[in-house]
């Protein structure tokens, strides 16, 4: 039986994920600010602890960690799973607007995943699924400072994987596309009150679109909780896994865009070097 640690648990994919692992016979550590709503949407289950953490206050994630151990023995799989999406152009934002979804999707996972390392590197075991999207492998107008927290997340997810792997610990960013779920409501979702008409065409059409396609996105939450919940038993996981068929699209469209870059500017890019025998 693993142990489930999940951020943001009373919803969205972090409750779906919570259902599913405990039908496998897993323990699971639902998190959330208000523990009742992780109840109200998870019911009682023996396997079940519901724990009140706010990941934007370091203690609270220590104590959330502390009980989890105390009550399971162990913590196997840290779902960082709280955060929020801001659609605005990077200009229309306030230095508040962009501080409180830094400090939530950011400084907030970075809290539990420093909280939770501990547990894990005494086991020397652990595996650890940091959401991102498929918008922290390539910046889309209108979700610049969104973009930019889950950027953030892939260079973590990155180095952790590589600092972790000796300890037999395994980190993950998991890249999700459109999946119809509450991300672009109001509970999931901030719009800044701050509208520059220049911005129309770009991040204009972005709120429009958001707003179109909103419970009507192609992927499917339960099936990604499913992905996630057998992903935990695999040999080798990858440090990036991407879910969706408009991920694929979108990262294998920026794949093939870099390339072009390097074809085009490689001898741009190779002439800063020193000169061969040219000493330094």
């Amino acid at each position: 039986m693993r142990t489930w640690f999940i951020t943001g648990a009373s919803r969205g994919f972090g409750a779906l994920i919570a259902k599913q692992a405990l039908a496998k016979g897993d323990a699971v550590v639902a998190t959330a600010r208000d523990p009742k709503s992780v109840t109200a949407q998870l019911g009682a289950h023996p396997n079940l602890l519901a724990v009140g953490l706010d990941v934007t206050q370091e203690a609270q994630a220590h104590a959330a960690a502390k009980a989890a151990v105390q009550r399971f023995g162990s913590i196997d799989v840290l779902v960082n799973n709280a955060g929020y999406g801001l659609l605005s152009a990077v200009e229309e934002a306030s230095a508040e607007e962009i501080e409180a979804v830094y400090r939530t999707n950011v400084f907030g996972l970075l809290a539990v995943t420093r909280a939770v390392l501990p547990h894990m590197r005494r086991q020397r075991s652990g595996r650890i699924f940091n959401l991102s999207s498929v918008g922290g492998y390539r910046g889309i107008a209108g979700w610049g400072i969104y973009c930019s927290t889950k950027f953030a997340v892939e260079g973590l997810t990155e180095a952790l994987a590589q600092e972790l792997a000796p300890l037999g610990i395994f980190a993950t960013a998991i890249e999700p596309g459109y999946f119809r779920t509450d991300f672009l409501d109001q509970t999931s979702l901030a719009t800044v009150p701050n509208v520059i008409a220049d911005y129309r065409q770009t991040s204009g059409e972005m709120r429009t679109f958001a707003v179109g396609v909103n419970h009507q996105q192609p992927g499917d939450p339960q099936k990604l909780a499913a992905v996630l919940v057998d992903f935990a038993d695999a040999p080798n996981p990858p440090v990036r896994l991407p879910l969706g068929s408009d991920t694929v699209a979108i990262i294998e469209a920026k794949n093939a865009e870099t390339a072009g870059i390097l074809t085009t500017w490689r001898a741009t890019a190779v002439s800063t070097d020193f000169a061969s025998g040219q000493p330094h």
